[in-house]
């Protein structure tokens, strides 16, 4: 990308996500990030609360030296707040975080505790903000949200399928499910934009079956299309293979061995995407540092399948995979809700 300047739809588009998440003048509102946080973002962000006559203060805490291992991306997991106690406290004490962290606060260690003190968490994903404006939510994508969580909260089962070989059967009873629309508006919540998916993170033992990828599916920790085709085995939750030949699959299990970690190989959740405006031709048309990969996880129609860290399940791990498939079958107790990719 060209050298960054504060466009004018760009704030607009921060003012308008702020606006739905109904952000007041009474409220304690925190703008947190890191030192490596994308800074034209929270020069948006802080642009736009300026100019809604909001005050705000920002807390911002370094960006933790890189641990030994492998190297984390996209994870969702913030390593920000560790041992910043006093950070933590601060934000437990806002009614609103605006989070612009790099790798977002949806699965910290320390969002819980913020969550349960009030605080409502709006996590704005490490996009250029040109990714940003093509994505504000609509309020259709809440009544999407909506909808696809009340079917897959009522569901036992959920089954995919592919022409390509998948066949995967995941037990719903006991999950977690969450609808995502890219806003919140309610105490002790957490939302981010970009938005248009659901996730489920299904209880222990209950995902089996096979996933099989093929060139033009998507491995957004890579940040890159797959290239050729990956089987994977799954049993009892856990990938227990991960076949083929190709520089893909090399790449997938050199990367998860590399976490010595059982629970690296464990699923984390399940969803699909039903955002309109996500474009499948992104993850082209920027480098990858100005992706955060968020826009393809809510590509409408695709089977979002992620390894790693689930707390419903008790397993935490930094390993972490999200792999949208296209041309699926996603049947809810053999209800279709997409069919050969496209919602239904």
């Amino acid at each position: 990308m060209n050298i960054d300047r504060h466009q004018p739809e760009w704030i607009d588009a921060f003012e308008q996500v702020f606006t739905l998440c109904k952000m007041r003048v009474s409220e304690k509102i925190v703008v947190l990030c890191e030192g490596q946080s994308r800074l034209i973002n929270v020069e948006l962000a802080e642009l736009a609360l300026t100019r809604m006559g909001l005050s705000f203060d920002r807390i911002k805490v370094p960006t933790p030296a890189p641990m030994t291992g492998p190297i984390i991306r996209s994870s969702g997991a913030s390593t920000a707040l560790s041992g910043q106690p006093d950070a933590v406290t601060q934000l437990c004490l806002a009614d609103v975080v605006v989070d612009l962290t790099v790798e977002g606060l949806m699965h910290a260690p320390e969002t819980g505790q913020i969550l349960q003190s009030g605080a409502r968490i709006m996590n704005v994903s490490n996009e250029h903000p040109e990714a940003l404006a093509r994505l504000v939510p609509t309020l259709d994508l809440k009544d999407m949200a909506k909808e696809a969580t009340g079917r897959m909260r009522a569901a036992k089962e959920m089954t995919v399928k592919s022409s390509a070989g998948t066949d995967l059967q995941v037990d719903l009873e006991g999950a977690a499910t969450v609808g995502v629309w890219g806003w919140t508006d309610r105490p002790g919540t957490l939302a981010h934009w970009p938005a248009g998916l659901i996730v489920s993170f299904p209880r222990r033992g209950t995902v089996n079956g096979r996933l099989v990828y093929q060139a033009g599916d998507i491995n957004l920790t890579f940040k890159r299309y797959f290239e050729g085709v990956v089987d994977l085995t799954l049993t009892d939750d856990f990938v227990t293979n991960v076949g083929g030949n190709g520089l893909d699959a090399r790449l997938m299990r050199d990367y998860l061995a590399a976490f010595d970690d059982p629970a690296a190989y464990a699923t984390s959740h399940v969803g699909w995407g039903f955002n309109p405006a996500a474009r499948y031709e992104a993850l082209m048309m920027y480098d990858k540092a100005d992706t955060n990969g968020t826009e393809l996880r809510a590509l409408a129609g695709n089977f979002l399948y992620s390894t790693g860290a689930n707390e419903f399940a008790g397993r935490f791990t930094r390993g972490h995979f999200d792999l949208p498939m296209l041309g699926c079958d996603i049947a809810l107790d053999g209800v279709a809700v997409v069919s050969n990719g496209v919602p239904v």
